[in-house]
């Protein structure tokens, strides 16, 4: 393999981190799951990939995804996957699944 390639692709890398989906409320994971949030959001099964960006372009109108983005911003991370199987984040709200809307 060429190593410009390797160099060049290295350049290119962008921040993620996993996140547990029960970092969101059920009002946002509902939002998550049909593509419907304030943000740039790809759903998927178990969750789905948002984008932040570097810096972030937008502040989203969801509490809890804002909280997010802001520590997201403040560790330099550019997207963010939810999932059901990652971990929770110490210090960030956990709420039900069957939290009220």
């Amino acid at each position: 393999m060429d190593k410009l390639i390797v160099t060049r692709l290295l350049e290119l890398v962008e921040p993620l981190v996993a996140l547990s989906i029960s970092h969101l409320t059920a009002t946002t994971r509902q939002k998550l799951a049909n593509d419907d949030l304030s943000v740039n959001v790809y759903p998927n099964d178990h969750g789905g990939f948002v984008y932040v960006g570097a810096p972030p372009y937008t502040v989203p109108a969801e509490n809890d995804m804002a909280t997010i983005f802001e520590a997201a911003r403040l560790a330099g991370i550019v997207w963010l996957k939810f999932d059901s199987d990652a971990a929770i984040v110490d210090g960030l709200p956990i709420f039900e699944e069957t939290d009220p809307l």
